[in-house]
């Protein structure tokens, strides 16, 4: 019999055949445990403002006066953005793009920048 001409019964004996030999194999790769073995010891613990490391969240003041909501964000303790909430009307930003302590107004944090978008399949 050519291999083009098994049926489903023959087919599937084949593949549970190397699917166990395959199991069996795995099994029989392992070498013995040694007997001396010591677990490890646990990792030491993560401190990263003990290591030197800066907080990778920012730090939010927030101030709020009779017009307007003022929330400052720092980083490393320097000034990046202030983002005012006017009572009447949308917010807008404040941001040092250039790190030089000169803000320019945004109207939004959006940076403009369209990438293009494709319908790959609708379901």
């Amino acid at each position: 019999m050519r291999p083009s001409q098994l049926n489903e019964t023959d087919a599937m004996r084949l593949l549970s055949f190397l699917l166990l030999s395959g199991f069996s194999l795995s099994a029989f790769a392992q070498g013995p445990v040694p007997a001396n073995l010591e677990p490890l010891p646990p990792p030491p613990a993560f401190n990263p403002v003990q290591d030197g490391a800066p907080d990778d969240e920012p730090q939010v003041t927030i101030t709020k006066e009779s017009e307007q909501t003022i929330e400052e964000y720092r980083a490393g303790g320097k000034l990046y953005m202030i983002k005012v909430t006017p009572k009447v009307g949308a917010p807008y930003y404040l941001v040092d793009d250039r790190g030089d302590g000169k803000f320019a107004r945004q109207e939004g944090l959006d940076s403009g920048i369209r990438p293009p978008r494709w319908i790959i399949h609708r379901f």
